[in-house]
């Protein structure tokens, strides 16, 4: 028998399957609804003591309407029969106010996913979840805490402690005129901390670290808080560094802030408004021939998978990156009609960069961040980027990055007040290396990655 204690009910799929009925019986031509419901409770404590506790519970059903070759979207929470049938009768009547839209339909109705029916196909449910209570996620979350247990290390002081537990369920079902119905439900369990100490020079510096999976026995909150001191102890003293074209090597938490840029540029939206570097680039070797990022958006219990997007089509696993080539873009209906291409799905799920080394290294094991420094020897080792953009027009971008200067494979110190600029293309061009560490909690595996003649500006 379905369980229905933790998430969305019979009634609230009733809800939904009238609110679409209904919808085509005011006049709708085709009608997608997508039922959305989450719960979200965190324990965040102060210096070891509870601060703050929240519960978050939503509920909203997401209606898009086609009607006489126009198109609309509204959303309520309020599910109750009088307020549905009052709710569409409203959104039709003005979706009619709006300009036609010939693009504008469902998808065709062989690219839509099948088997999801219950929401957990792909393994992201834990039962774990329902067996938590207030005194259990207070106690996950006590015991996480160092701060009135951790000495202070040499030459800092201990200023403060942010420490946060939480867990959540999202589920989410859709369905539409056409007969599709399909059903996405995940938990999920975090731990956070952020540590802040005083140095030597009177300077204050913060580390964090966190865990996060879908499976509560993959939660990793022990060592949690220690991780995020030592990081915060390890930018004490930072230096000035000399800028030039030098080697960078992204830790594999901060990887990601480089990838995003790529996916922007290769939805379709972007192409067809002329905001996008990747234009007309579909097919073509862009990117070195070692680079291949793949969708893994089926890949059973691990964060990130979907057998559908938002419009309900189906995914699978496809070459986003093959060797160089852009294997795709992300197309959804709309796009597809305005531009006069096939098309795909929306947008990424669950990419997975195929780790590699340029010239054919021998590395004995896996490949993360310390045998990545030794193989580039000198260099940047950037963990996180402090603000800064890129234009999705150019791939120009400028970040200001926080890290540590590296030499002969060892860290030498932190570096402070530094600004990588150049271009996405040339610099994805330059990747000399891409790590099999990519953090496994993590929807987006982008590992630490290495790259060559990087412009620093002190």
């Amino acid at each position: 028998m379905e369980n229905t204690s933790y998430g969305i009910t019979p009634e609230e799929k009733a809800a939904a399957a009238h609110c679409l009925e209904y919808a085509l019986g005011c006049g709708a031509s085709q009608v997608r609804v997508s039922l959305n419901k989450s719960v979200l409770d965190t324990f965040m404590l102060l210096n070891g003591e509870l601060d703050k506790v929240t519960h978050c519970a939503d509920r909203s059903v997401f209606i898009y309407l086609f009607v006489d070759g126009r198109y609309g979207t509204y959303s309520t929470n309020r599910l109750d029969r009088e307020n549905i049938e009052n709710f569409v009768r409203k959104a039709i009547d003005s979706t009619r106010m709006l300009a036609e839209d010939e693009y504008r339909k469902l998808p065709q109705a062989d690219r839509m996913a099948e088997g999801a029916v219950t929401g957990r196909e792909l393994g992201l449910y834990d039962r774990e979840y329902e067996l938590m209570s207030t005194d259990r996620r207070l106690a996950l979350a006590m015991s996480g805490t160092i701060f009135k247990k951790a000495s202070a290390g040499e030459g800092y002081e201990i200023i403060s402690e942010e420490c946060e537990y939480s867990d959540s369920i999202d589920d989410n079902y859709v369905i539409d005129s056409q007969g599709f119905e399909g059903r996405h439900t995940e938990t999920s369990f975090a731990f956070w901390t952020e540590m802040t100490i005083s140095g030597p020079d009177g300077h204050r510096y913060s580390g964090y670290h966190w865990s996060s999976s879908p499976f509560f026995d993959e939660l990793k909150i022990s060592g949690c808080s220690e991780e995020a001191l030592q990081k915060a102890a390890d930018q004490i003293n930072p230096h000035p560094h000399k800028g030039g074209k030098l080697k960078m090597v992204v830790r594999n938490t901060s990887s990601s802030r480089l990838i995003s840029p790529i996916f922007s540029a290769l939805n379709a939206s972007a192409i067809q408004q002329r905001n996008s570097f990747l234009e007309n680039t579909l097919g073509k070797k862009i990117f070195p021939e070692e680079l291949t990022v793949t969708d893994m958006a089926r890949t059973f219990g691990k964060p990130g998978s979907r057998l559908f997007d938002t419009e309900g089509v189906a995914t699978c696993e496809r070459a986003v990156i093959d060797k160089g080539v852009i294997g795709t873009y992300f197309v959804n209906t709309w796009s597809a009609g305005k531009m006069g291409i096939a098309p795909t799905i929306e947008g990424i799920s669950r990419p997975v960069v195929t780790p590699f080394v340029k010239g054919g290294c021998n590395i004995d094991g896996d490949i993360d961040e310390n045998a990545i420094i030794g193989i580039c020897g000198e260099g940047i080792l950037v963990t996180g980027f402090n603000g800064g953009n890129c234009n999705p027009t150019t791939g120009n971008f400028s970040y200001g990055i926080e890290g540590f200067a590296f030499k002969d494979g060892r860290l030498l110190h932190p570096v402070k007040e530094m600004v990588v600029t150049g271009n996405m293309i040339s610099l994805w061009s330059s990747l000399v290396a891409a790590g099999s560490d990519a953090l496994p909690g993590t929807r987006w595996q982008i590992p630490t990655l290495a790259f060559d003649g990087v412009d620093f500006s002190a």
